[in-house]
């Protein structure tokens, strides 16, 4: 079984034009990234997709890995399964996606996102979820929650906090961590679905794959991996990296 990981990125962002390229304790926030998943051994190839040459140049500057992409891509999992195609990649071969947001993405969750896939034939594609324990997280929008059944099947992805507290009862809320591993028959399957109603109304592409009818396997991680929504973001996970001494295992 071959593996691949991507780390999709744009220029264009709606709450923060331009993050992927925004320093980080000296570092563009995508070097951030791409050293922390280069350090998963599994990989045959880690690399950034972009559509913009910005990005790419930075990339290229540090050494890294990248592949252009069409402008035109809807998601960052479609950027993933158009780069994808540059690779022979057998139905079973797993793809990770990395979102380009995450600067204290761990080895650790790559490993974990693998192996709840690979370990179980029925799922198509999984992800992970952290216990939110942040009431800032719970209720702030850009935190995207997911609940789960027994089995770990996703059941639902939302950006308001869910589920529900009745009464206050104190039920565990979960944060979807922005990694996602794709069987690669799957991933070619995503980039010809139709972008559903609750996509949309979300802006969250994983809801792509329940609308039509497949599962996601939910992997729970114990390590966080908060993501850069806005430019106040940047002093905060810097400072994160800087007192875990660099976070790369």
């Amino acid at each position: 079984m071959k593996v691949i990981c991507m780390i999709p990125a744009r220029y264009k962002s709606t709450r923060f034009e331009g993050k992927a390229l925004a320093d980080i304790n000296g570092k563009p926030m995508i070097q951030q990234v791409y050293e922390r998943a280069s350090g998963y051994a599994g990989s045959y190839w880690t690399g950034v997709v972009t559509d913009d040459e910005r990005i790419a140049k930075a990339v290229k500057n540090f050494g890294g890995n990248v592949i252009m992409t069409p402008a035109d891509c809807r998601t960052g999992t479609d950027r993933a399964s158009n780069a994808a195609e540059s690779f022979l990649l057998e139905c079973d071969d797993i793809v990770v996606n990395i979102q380009g947001d995450q600067p204290l993405i761990q080895t650790a969750h790559v490993e974990q996102v693998v192996s709840a896939l690979a370990g179980d034939a029925g799922f198509p594609a999984a992800s992970l979820a952290f216990k939110i324990t942040s009431a800032r997280e719970i209720a702030g929008a850009n935190s995207v929650k997911v609940v789960f059944g027994a089995d770990r099947q996703a059941i639902y992805f939302s950006r308001w906090p869910i589920p529900f507290q009745k009464d206050g009862n104190g039920t565990d809320i979960y944060k979807h961590i922005g990694i996602y591993a794709y069987r690669a028959w799957f991933l070619r399957q995503f980039s010809l679905l139709p972008s559903g109603v609750l996509e949309k109304a979300e802006s969250l592409e994983q809801l792509r794959i329940l609308e039509n009818g497949y599962k996601i396997k939910i992997g729970v991680t114990e390590i966080d991996s908060p993501s850069v929504d806005t430019p106040e973001d940047i002093r905060r996970v810097g400072q994160a990296i800087e007192s875990c001494g660099g976070c790369a295992g």
